[in-house]
Protein backbone atom coordinates (compact mmCIF):
# COMPACT_ATOMS: atom_id res chain seq x y z
CA UNK A 1 0.00 0.00 0.00
CA UNK A 2 1.27 3.69 -0.90
CA UNK A 3 1.45 6.19 1.46
CA UNK A 4 -2.00 8.11 0.10
CA UNK A 5 -3.87 4.91 -0.08
CA UNK A 6 -3.01 4.23 3.78
CA UNK A 7 -3.71 7.67 4.81
CA UNK A 8 -7.18 7.75 2.48
CA UNK A 9 -8.23 4.13 4.71
CA UNK A 10 -7.06 5.94 8.30
CA UNK A 11 -8.99 8.89 7.30
CA UNK A 12 -12.09 7.12 5.92
CA UNK A 13 -12.00 5.16 9.28
CA UNK A 14 -11.37 8.00 11.96
CA UNK A 15 -14.35 9.81 9.91
CA UNK A 16 -16.77 6.71 10.01
CA UNK A 17 -15.92 6.58 13.83
CA UNK A 18 -16.58 10.44 14.35
CA UNK A 19 -20.00 10.24 12.52
CA UNK A 20 -21.15 7.03 14.59
CA UNK A 21 -20.00 8.92 17.81
CA UNK A 22 -22.13 11.90 16.67
CA UNK A 23 -25.06 9.82 15.54
CA UNK A 24 -24.80 8.13 19.02
CA UNK A 25 -24.61 11.48 20.92
CA UNK A 26 -27.91 12.78 18.87
CA UNK A 27 -30.00 9.82 20.10
CA UNK A 28 -28.93 9.90 23.34
CA UNK A 29 -29.98 13.54 23.51
CA UNK A 30 -33.37 13.25 21.94
CA UNK A 31 -34.55 10.51 24.25
CA UNK A 32 -33.10 12.75 27.53
CA UNK A 33 -35.54 15.38 25.70
CA UNK A 34 -38.10 13.09 25.73
CA UNK A 35 -37.82 12.01 29.38
CA UNK A 36 -38.06 15.67 30.67
CA UNK A 37 -41.13 16.27 28.46
CA UNK A 38 -42.48 13.01 29.46
CA UNK A 39 -41.91 13.77 33.46
CA UNK A 40 -42.91 17.29 33.06
CA UNK A 41 -46.42 15.80 31.55
CA UNK A 42 -46.99 13.36 34.26
CA UNK A 43 -46.18 15.66 37.04
CA UNK A 44 -49.48 17.60 36.05
CA UNK A 45 -51.16 14.80 37.42
CA UNK A 46 -49.50 15.15 41.16
CA UNK A 47 -52.78 16.05 43.14
CA UNK A 48 -55.22 15.71 41.20
CA UNK A 49 -58.23 13.43 41.49
CA UNK A 50 -57.88 9.65 40.09
CA UNK A 51 -61.53 10.32 38.28
CA UNK A 52 -59.80 12.86 35.99
CA UNK A 53 -56.45 10.59 35.45
CA UNK A 54 -59.46 7.61 34.43
CA UNK A 55 -60.79 10.28 32.17
CA UNK A 56 -57.92 11.09 29.92
CA UNK A 57 -56.07 7.43 30.47
CA UNK A 58 -59.15 5.04 30.62
CA UNK A 59 -59.35 2.32 33.48
CA UNK A 60 -56.07 1.32 34.43
CA UNK A 61 -54.76 -2.29 32.59
CA UNK A 62 -53.95 -3.11 36.07
CA UNK A 63 -54.07 -2.18 39.46
CA UNK A 64 -51.62 -3.10 42.36
CA UNK A 65 -52.68 -2.33 46.14
CA UNK A 66 -50.07 -1.43 48.49
CA UNK A 67 -49.36 -2.02 51.71
CA UNK A 68 -50.25 1.16 52.79
CA UNK A 69 -52.98 1.09 51.27
CA UNK A 70 -52.19 3.13 47.89
CA UNK A 71 -52.64 1.97 45.00
CA UNK A 72 -50.43 1.91 41.70
CA UNK A 73 -52.59 2.45 38.28
CA UNK A 74 -50.92 0.94 35.27
CA UNK A 75 -50.91 1.91 31.65
CA UNK A 76 -48.87 0.20 29.02
CA UNK A 77 -48.88 1.27 25.25
CA UNK A 78 -46.48 -0.53 22.76
CA UNK A 79 -44.65 1.70 20.00
CA UNK A 80 -41.82 0.83 17.81
CA UNK A 81 -42.17 -2.79 19.33
CA UNK A 82 -41.08 -0.95 22.86
CA UNK A 83 -43.62 -1.33 25.38
CA UNK A 84 -44.12 1.88 27.60
CA UNK A 85 -45.36 1.72 31.01
CA UNK A 86 -46.87 4.44 33.48
CA UNK A 87 -47.51 4.06 36.56
CA UNK A 88 -50.02 6.66 38.70
CA UNK A 89 -49.71 6.11 42.71
CA UNK A 90 -53.00 6.86 44.45
CA UNK A 91 -53.75 7.25 47.76
CA UNK A 92 -56.81 5.84 49.90
CA UNK A 93 -58.52 9.48 48.84
CA UNK A 94 -58.30 8.86 45.62
CA UNK A 95 -55.71 11.78 44.86
CA UNK A 96 -52.46 11.03 42.73
CA UNK A 97 -49.52 11.27 44.42
CA UNK A 98 -46.75 10.05 42.45
CA UNK A 99 -46.02 8.73 39.24
CA UNK A 100 -43.00 6.83 37.20
CA UNK A 101 -42.74 5.87 33.45
CA UNK A 102 -40.22 3.29 31.87
CA UNK A 103 -39.32 3.10 28.40
CA UNK A 104 -41.70 6.34 27.07
CA UNK A 105 -40.12 8.10 24.72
Amino acid sequence: MTFMSKFKFVFFIMLSFLMLLTSCQSVSKKIDEKTLEEEKELSKWLNKPESELKIVYGQPEKIEFLETRNRYYIYSSKKYNITCVRKFEVNPNNMVIGFSSKNCF
